[in-house]
């Protein structure tokens, strides 16, 4: 029995220090005292174990014992087996800033960190611009109107984004613009996603574009002439950056530019000489000034001893000889401005490389920065923006229409997608909000920019889908009246570009990842560049009592002991638990995964996908935590948080459950599997009654329905119609024409009506004229049926509306 209770004694004193990295001087005085103990009263084999395993626990705990023998031979083997970093991806993983993302990598993360980053909101100016000229922007789209009969946005709306500087959201006051926070600008592409064109037209020109790279790298000169250009839109920008054979591999452009001498004007000017074809180029079209990334040569050495000068960004003007521009490509669904850009042998002078010829060689890295933010912003609010849009018009409509005599949301099969769109929305408002914060208080994010643009806009994908199902015929006929199905033709648009989601979950997220925002790998790495093993020693050994700090939290988590202290209600508690139990978990899987594949990790791309599946829905989850945290709660958003971090710990434990079922070390993916899921997997799908609940919400009018919508656009103040707002005002009396609805169904039912009232319209006129409904609420009814069935109603075009060649229109008998 004693032997026993030695054993669980050293057992639970070990995981109690490997839990809290304690070190080895804690390790092994347990090992120690409990194999004296044993040696000296109990089990002699026993005895020698633990002192066995103090020993080992000596010579690689101690500094003084390791450094003579151990830590050289891991240094020189750690030289060979360690993956060699490029200066592309050096330079990727130097760009931007590790926040709460390094704090999932610990296994142990401090959610006081987290919530240190206050949120001081949006100006008094920026609630302005939002409410007021957004509304105005938003309240000029027709989506069939600027896709299929101006392929462009109007005049109007074009001289109100220039007059109003959306274009200068992100140039300070001090050039015109509006200087504005990554909160705000999040927000103002939110509400303008009501129509995609509009959103992107906005949004390129703050994120990826000429205007971002001068603020941060140009020269006094270049900031003080285009800034403000750019801010008013006297000056429209574009950037070239992808081309036929470079996209997802940006680094390896073929596009040149050579230093050479040219005479202009009958003097000799110093310049390049550049060749260059781009694709895919937003704005490229009507731009003005073009944003240049290409590949810089000097071959005569006009510049210094290197010929290779590394990728170079060049801003130059649309009138500069042998540059072709202004057509355009035809974005799937969209007509948002998007061309090729080709130039053969055009020259421009030095002044044009922006920062001037000290940036020369540095593209890629200010590329890379730039992207870290822009990512972080555009496409993820567009997404965001059209998940509140797709929610109310799929509310509204499940409500208002009806089928077997009661509306489709009451239905479990309406229901479901429902509830989920609105679980992603709410995910959605929640990260990019939270993660603009960051960027606030001064953030970097790379790897959330990542996150957020390849899940959000995987999001937006599957939001539209459902919002189609939902809508059925109404959304698939194309018209003026169909607010939904042109924007969802446009999705794979916004999947692909900025970073292909194939690409952003396979290679970045976890690849650049676990590097980055790992505590101890870039120490190791610096240490091994550097030669300096004593840098090496301290990373490594702390690097290990990670590694068993993880296993630790992880089995002891797993099994409900010891959960962390965590600073949220009652209602969050257990997910901020379960997110540091997952967050050991997942960094002990992400080291083993590195130890036992090393370099070849890079293209074991399912496995590094599944591990940074794990991440994302971690940090998530996170920001929907922090979300509850600060915001103001209103009736029924309980169940939203409940269906939101189910669903994303569910996805989280899934990516765990499918790496240990693929990891080639089949024993070791059997160790990890125990450590990390000893009581196998805590969340299953979100429950059928949080559906039915938060589906009910959202399609009435209802405090957590108005909270999903709050920064769409939704007054009846445009010069097109709103069918938001038409959903609102009918849902706002939704309560009374329910009731008028079940007294007139029963009388029909009963026989009180004439048999051929088949319509409602006739079933109210019947109900009026036998007494059943008053005169009031027959009017009431009349009213509410016919706008009803306005949003209803879906186009039709004459029989050769849409053939271009009317040559070739086919007059068949039947036309």
């Amino acid at each position: 029995m004693l032997t026993l209770i030695l054993l669980i004694v050293a057992v639970v004193g070990l995981l109690a220090v490997m839990r809290r990295e304690a070190g080895a001087l804690p390790a092994l005085a347990v090992l120690a005292v409990t194999g004296l103990i044993s040696l000296l009263l109990a089990s002699t084999l026993l005895g020698v174990l633990l002192l066995a395993g103090a020993l080992a626990v000596a010579v690689a705990g101690l500094p003084a014992l390791r450094g003579k023998w151990l830590t050289p031979r891991l240094f020189a083997l750690f030289k060979k087996v360690s993956p060699k970093v490029s200066d592309t991806e050096r330079t990727a993983l130097e760009a931007g800033s590790v926040a709460w993302d390094g704090e999932l990598f610990t296994g142990r993360p401090n959610w006081q960190a987290l919530l240190d980053y206050a949120d001081e909101g949006l100006t008094e100016e920026e609630r302005a611009f939002i409410d007021n000229q957004c509304s105005v922007a938003a309240g000029m789209c027709n989506a069939w109107e600027i896709a299929k009969e101006r392929a462009d946005l109007p005049q109007a709306l074009w001289d109100h984004l220039k007059q109003e500087r959306y274009f200068g959201m992100i140039i300070p006051k001090a050039y015109g613009g509006l200087g504005f926070s990554a909160k705000a600008q999040s927000l103002v592409l939110q509400k303008l996603s009501v129509n995609e064109t509009l959103m992107v037209t906005v949004g390129v020109p703050n994120s990826l574009g000429p205007g971002e790279l001068l603020l941060k790298y140009g020269t006094e000169a270049q900031k003080d002439h285009y800034l403000p250009r750019l801010a008013d839109g006297r000056e429209i920008p574009c950037f070239g950056l992808t081309g036929p054979r470079a996209g997802s591999d940006a680094t390896s452009l073929p596009d040149t530019g050579v230093v050479c001498r040219q005479v202009i004007d009958g003097k000799e000017v110093l310049g390049v000489r550049l060749n260059f074809e781009k694709r895919w180029i937003t704005l490229a079209p009507i731009a003005t000034v073009v944003g240049l990334a290409f590949r810089l040569f000097d071959p005569e050495k006009l510049l210094g001893d290197e010929e290779d000068r590394g990728i170079t960004l060049a801003l130059i003007p649309r009138d500069t000889a042998g540059m072709e521009i202004g057509r355009r490509h035809h974005p799937i669904g969209s007509p948002f401005l998007n061309g090729p850009i080709k130039g053969k042998d055009v020259f421009v002078p030095l002044d044009t490389i922006i920062g001037g010829t000290e940036m020369i060689g540095q593209g890629w890295r200010m590329l890379v920065e730039c992207l870290s933010i822009g990512r972080c912003i555009t496409l993820p609010s567009g997404a965001t923006g059209t998940a509140r849009y797709a929610i109310g018009w799929s509310g509204g409509f499940a409500r208002i229409r009806r089928q077997f005599n009661v509306p489709v949301a009451e239905m479990e099969g309406i229901q479901e997608p429902l509830a989920r769109m609105s679980a992603l929305g709410y995910i959605a408002q929640a990260a990019v909000y939270q993660t603009a914060n960051t960027i606030d208080r001064g953030e970097k994010p790379a790897v959330p920019s990542a996150i957020l643009k390849s899940q959000l806009t995987e999001f937006q994908r599957q939001i539209l889908g459902d919002a189609m199902d939902i809508h059925g015929g109404k959304a698939v006929t194309l018209g003026p009246r169909n607010y939904l199905g042109i924007g969802y033709s446009a999705n794979p648009v916004a999947i692909t570009v900025e970073g292909a989601n194939i690409m952003t979950r396979n290679l970045m997220i976890f690849g650049q990842g676990a590097i980055r925002c790992h505590p101890y790998v870039l120490e190791e790495l610096a240490a091994k560049d550097a030669d300096d093993i004593r840098a090496f020693d301290k990373a490594f050994f702390g690097h290990a009592g990670l590694i068993f700090g993880n296993a630790a939290r992880a089995f002891t988590q797993g099994l409900g002991i010891g959960k962390p202290a965590v600073p949220f209600d009652a209602e969050a508690q257990r997910y901020a638990q379960e997110i540091a139990r997952l967050s050991a978990g997942f960094g002990l899987c992400a080291d083993a995964a590195m130890a036992s594949l090393g370099s070849t990790l890079k293209q074991r791309e399912m496995l590094s996908a599944r591990l940074g599946d794990v991440l994302s829905n971690l940090y998530l989850a996170s920001m929907v935590l922090k979300q509850w945290h600060e915001g103001d709660k209103v009736e029924g958003e309980a169940a939203l948080l409940h269906y939101a971090c189910q669903w994303l710990l569910g996805r989280a434990e899934q990516a765990l459950d499918e790496l240990f079922d693929n990891l080639p070390n089949r024993a070791l993916a059997r160790v990890l599997r125990l450590a990390v899921m000893p009581r196998g997997k805590r969340f299953k799908r979100p429950h059928d009654d949080l559906a039915r609940t938060i589906a009910q919400a959202v399609s009435r009018d209802t405090a957590l329905r108005r909270k999903l919508l709050a920064e769409a656009w939704q007054a009846e103040d445009g010069v097109q119609e709103n069918p938001l707002a038409q959903y609102n005002a009918l849902l706002a009396t939704q309560e009374r024409a329910e009731t008028l609805y079940r007294t007139v169904n029963k009388a029909y039912a009963k026989g009180e009506l004439p048999a051929e009232a088949l319509h409602p319209e006739q079933r109210v006129e019947e109900a009026a004229r036998a007494g059943i409904i008053s005169d009031e609420d027959a009017t009431f009814m009349r009213e509410r049926e016919a706008r009803v069935l306005e949003l209803l109603t879906v186009d039709d075009f004459e029989y050769d509306a849409f053939v271009t060649d009317k040559s070739k229109v086919l007059r068949h008998q039947a036309a």
